[in-house]
């Protein structure tokens, strides 16, 4: 297709679609500063700050993905009722996702701050309470869930970034909630316990989280490797295809009856930092636009392309992959 097919696509397909994300919900803080002197007082350098912004992490960064996009997101998870939530609702808002699946808690919103020196991360500051969340937040993270089913979704997104959303138990009831609805579940993993994630129709790993599941390490420039990997979690976990993302290798997508490897331009990562997200939401945006796998992981793997070349956590545009498209 060329750039008008695309944009076609996109503006008749992509914009129609309805995709709920759920999963764990993070506020990204970056302080930029200027390290030239250490303090007086201990031997630690200061950071005169020059530059500050804010973007959404984890799930909330995959629905900012796709609402770039065009898609009609929805998201759904935990958050606190407090400072860092006031910040994330109104990003949220502006960028036009629907937040009614938050579901506040007595534990502060998960949130990163990140001192930064150029491009350089310095220093990180993590807010969060990882504290179970009771039956009663999980029983109305599940009622919404069945709604926006009854609504009717084209897709749904389970993100885990391990912070206490995607449990075996939750996992299991929407991956269950959804195919009852003939929606199909697409997984960013995290951890070992993969388990949970059973009966997924996809599910998106990069290399470093393949690894953690594996008795011996696989390389990011290993075709085979990746490939035997791919079947090992379709077969041990009960999932039905992988995306795997190999940063500056690019993307292998393995199915039951194929596998594709598709190589990135990309010739050095200037930084990974959510990758992952954009390649999930590109790759669920194309599945539910009517792609097919195959078409999806292209485009997928273009836009990894793109958010590799930028720093920090980066929602891709529609202009962006049209440009990638493009060229």
């Amino acid at each position: 297709m060329n750039k008008t097919d695309w944009q076609n696509f996109f503006t008749n397909k992509v914009n129609t679609c309805d995709i709920l994300v759920i999963g764990d919900i993070m506020m990204d803080k970056y302080y930029y500063g200027d390290v030239r002197k250490f303090a007086s007082d201990a031997p630690v350098p200061v950071a005169k700050i020059v530059k500050r912004r804010t973007s959404l992490g984890a799930a909330a960064n995959i629905a900012n993905n796709l609402a770039n996009l065009g898609c009609r997101t929805s998201v759904a998870g935990f958050v606190g009722d407090d400072h860092n939530f006031e910040t994330l609702s109104k990003q949220l808002q502006d960028n036009g996702i629907n937040q009614d699946g938050l579901i506040k808690t007595q534990w502060p919103t998960t949130t990163k701050v990140r001192i930064m020196s150029g491009h350089v991360q310095m220093f990180r500051m993590d807010f969060e309470d990882l504290a179970p969340h009771s039956e009663e937040q999980f029983t109305a993270l599940e009622n919404f869930v069945e709604r926006r089913l009854n609504d009717s979704l084209d897709a749904i997104i389970l993100a885990d970034y391990e912070k206490g959303v995607c449990t075996e138990r939750f996992c299991g009831s929407v991956i269950r909630m959804a195919h009852n609805h003939g929606v199909p579940v697409i997984v960013m993993p995290y951890g070992q316990q993969w388990i949970k994630y059973s009966q997924a129709d996809y599910i998106a790993p990069n290399v470093a989280k393949i690894n953690q599941i594996l008795l011996e390490p696989i390389k990011t420039d290993d075709d085979e490797a990746a490939e035997r990997a791919g079947r090992y979690i379709m077969r041990k976990f009960k999932i039905k295809n992988v995306l795997a993302t190999r940063s500056a290798s690019g993307i292998t997508l393995v199915m039951n009856d194929n596998v594709f490897h598709l190589p990135t331009r990309v010739q050095e990562v200037f930084d990974s930092a959510g990758a992952g997200d954009t390649v999930t939401a590109i790759f669920t945006a194309a599945l539910a636009g009517g792609l097919k796998p195959i078409d999806g992981a292209y485009i997928a793997n273009l836009a990894a392309g793109i958010v590799l070349r930028k720093s920090g956590t980066y929602a891709i545009t529609l202009d962006d992959v049209l440009t990638e498209l493009a060229s």
